[in-house]
């Protein structure tokens, strides 16, 4: 399995100058990184102008099935399993065959995403594919992967029906406290 980022445009400029156009004032220089990790914190609307392209391949369907339940923010882009297309009966094809999956994704779905996707509560082999996702584009931009967190993180509770205990205990207030900044 293997995630990489494709295509990659800073637009934080974009970003800038659309938040400082809905108070009334000038743009002015790039922004600093304390400023971007604000303004990601704040899930402030104008993040949704970052986007990025990020294809995993050789991941199990099942596991880009997970992938693709996320609508809001994200177009993906899946290779077909179409026997007329691949010469192999896809009747035939066991959910661990493998696939590529490529994604366009804005910051506000890539946060949003990680809240659900980098719980305990999800796949092993899901968080394993997100987790590169995230990864991938912190390469880049550090402050987007600071604030990708699980569901407890982002709350300061867990909210599913049956946690699995990392709340509460020294590892999740450290990294609550690092999440809050």
């Amino acid at each position: 399995m293997k995630a990489e980022l494709i295509n990659y445009t800073d637009n934080w400029q974009a970003v800038k100058d659309a938040a400082m156009n809905t108070i009334g004032k000038d743009a002015g220089k790039y922004p600093s990184s304390d400023w971007k990790r604000k303004m990601l914190l704040a899930e402030h609307s104008p993040i949704r102008l970052l986007t990025f392209t990020v294809r995993l391949t050789d991941i199990p369907y099942w596991v880009s099935v997970h992938l693709t339940r996320h609508k809001i923010g994200v177009e993906h882009f899946v290779s077909t399993q179409r026997t007329d297309r691949t010469g192999t009966d896809r009747n035939g094809l066991p959910q661990g065959a493998l696939v590529s999956h490529t994604m366009r994704i804005n910051a506000q779905a890539l946060i949003n995403i990680s809240r659900k996707r980098l719980c305990m509560q999800a796949s092993p082999e899901t968080r394993v594919a997100w987790r590169m996702v995230v990864d991938a584009i912190g390469e880049r931009e550090p402050e987007i992967k600071s604030v990708c967190v699980r569901e407890c993180v982002y709350r300061g509770f867990c909210p599913e029906m049956k946690g699995c205990g990392y709340c509460g205990g020294i590892a999740y207030k450290a990294k609550r406290e690092e999440y809050k900044g």
